[in-house]
């Protein structure tokens, strides 16, 4: 079985965005959504905004860094967010949702 890695794109209660990447995109979002990261603890609620999944630990942390040494400019950051379809990420966000903090 092919492990699958994710770069995902959360927001804040405040509007800021935090980028991150992991193998398992539910229980990653269930610590930010429980207060177990620190940059996200004092921003609750987050929200999945957006995703891509990628086959290895390496292209996922490469996708990542693109967005964190500021190569990509804000204007595409909101563009790729605001063309990802919503309702892919409905059912994380509902998952992390129903468990009890």
């Amino acid at each position: 079985m092919d492990k699958r890695y994710f770069f995902y794109i959360l927001k804040c209660k405040d509007g800021t965005k935090y980028y991150g990447h992991t193998g398992n995109l539910y229980t990653r979002l269930s610590e930010h959504s429980k207060g177990r990261v620190s940059f996200t603890k004092n921003k609750r609620p987050i929200k999945l905004v957006f995703f891509k999944e990628f086959s290895s630990r390496s292209d996922a942390f490469r996708y990542e860094m693109q967005f964190k040494n500021g190569k990509t400019r804000k204007q595409t950051i909101e563009d790729l967010v605001r063309s990802f379809p919503i309702a892919k990420c409905q059912g994380f966000n509902s998952h992390v949702l129903t468990k009890k903090n």
